[in-house]
């Protein structure tokens, strides 16, 4: 008996799915490895310290970045080269400093602001009621019982060891007049980067950071982990409504496709030696998102199929369901690409890698639809409705007339 689809031919798609499964199983466990293992470069987003994006002035090449860097006292510098039209001495330059602030010197601080134990031997109009710091360690708020003097405080800043206030005539400055209330700007580590390679490289050097970000290490690992439980909480969701919009049967394979295209993306990406941050985290939620559209299009194909192949195996619909709709994934597939690839092409930094997660990521949903999650839904179908229910699927009954439009022997 030989079933066709709509558009006349059946393509056995199902005849090569466990040569593909058992390739998708070593690429899915393969890059588990990866991440076990610590293979995986995680951005500053998760593992915390100080990014500065720079564009310099004269031809430099990254050794000699990373060797001012150094000299700068900062440790095991990452120097990245950003593609730039527009200047090609654009470079990231991560460090995993955050703060210049110990507790040594934070209580150095405090000591030399009259703030604590000792306080009460300054004269009254110099002792400081409160003393914070930012958690990035660029700046030290205080607040005094009287308007303070703002030459005497910057010259007690200035005198403690291992701090050093940033350049102007500004700082520090009353913040609040009302309650007294003075911030301190300090070099933070951002601007200690800075100067260190206008020291080393001279005219070379940039005037100025084009961008400087920290985030500091708890900080990266609560969103490293918030990162996972948002991937898990939308595969959770998407199951329950597999389950509730189709069928038991078909929300496994749905499941297991969605966890092969986003630890395949993460793997891949690991390969080819790209940087794992909260841009990655967002392409892959949106990976997610494209790959359960398309199953749920076949899904939906496969379902209305088993009420008119009645005489059909499970197979065998899967074939003529995935024939029927092969034109139309191939064709919106190929219109997502060309858009990502533009962004691909002509964008620069955190675009570029966004754009290359999505490119990974959508065709390993258009595949594992096909040889992932369709394959699993046909081993449920033979698991639950044959040997568990005693019979057969209900793709396979044959209570009623095939049509002689839809089928031929």
């Amino acid at each position: 008996m030989r079933f066709f689809s709509s558009s006349g031919k059946v393509y056995d798609f199902m005849r090569w799915r466990m040569v593909f499964v058992v390739i998708s199983i070593v690429m899915v466990f393969g890059a588990i490895g990866l991440l076990v293992t610590g293979q995986a470069r995680l951005g500053t987003d998760f593992r915390g310290g100080t990014e500065v994006e720079v564009a310099f002035r004269g031809e430099v090449s990254p050794q000699e970045i990373r060797d001012a860097v150094t000299a700068a006292e900062f440790h095991t510098p990452d120097v990245i080269k950003v593609d730039d039209s527009k200047n090609a001495h654009h470079y990231l330059i991560r460090v995993q400093d955050v703060s210049i602030l110990t507790g040594e010197i934070e209580a150095a601080v405090e000591r030399a602001l009259c703030f604590g134990p000792r306080a009460a031997e300054c004269p009254e109009a110099q002792r400081a009621t409160e003393v914070r710091f930012s958690p990035g360690g660029d700046k030290v708020t205080v607040r005094f019982g009287v308007a303070p003097d703002l030459d005497w405080v910057r010259e007690r800043a200035s005198a403690v060891k291992g701090i050093r206030l940033r350049p102007g005539a500004n700082n520090p400055f009353i913040q609040n007049a009302r309650d007294h209330k003075v911030e301190i700007q300090l070099m933070s580590k951002g601007d200690q980067l800075l100067s260190g390679l206008q020291r080393a490289l001279g005219q070379r050097a940039p005037e100025q950071t084009l961008r400087s970000e920290w985030i500091g290490p708890r900080a990266g690992a609560q969103l490293r982990d918030s990162a996972v439980k948002s991937i898990l909480i939308a595969i959770v969701f998407i199951m329950a409504y597999i389950a509730f919009r189709f069928d038991l049967r078909f929300a496994p394979g749905s499941v297991v496709a969605l966890i092969h295209d986003a630890t395949g993306t993460v793997g891949l990406l690991i390969l080819l030696g790209r940087e794992i941050d909260l841009t990655t985290v967002a392409a892959v939620l949106t990976i997610i998102g494209y790959s359960v559209n398309d199953t749920v299009v076949i899904y939906d194909r496969v379902r209305e199929n088993l009420g008119k192949l009645r005489g059909a195996s499970f197979r065998e619909l899967i074939n003529v369901s995935t024939s029927e709709m092969l034109g139309r994934t191939l064709l919106t597939n190929a219109t997502v690409q060309m858009s990502v690839l533009a962004f691909f092409v002509w964008g620069t930094g955190t675009l570029k890698n966004f754009a290359l997660t999505l490119t990974i990521g959508m065709f390993l949903g258009t595949y594992s639809t096909i040889y992932i999650a369709l394959p699993v839904t046909e081993w449920f179908d033979k698991v639950l409705f044959q040997r568990l229910g005693g019979g057969q699927s209900r793709g396979g009954r044959k209570t009623a007339r095939r049509r002689p439009a839809e089928a031929s022997a």
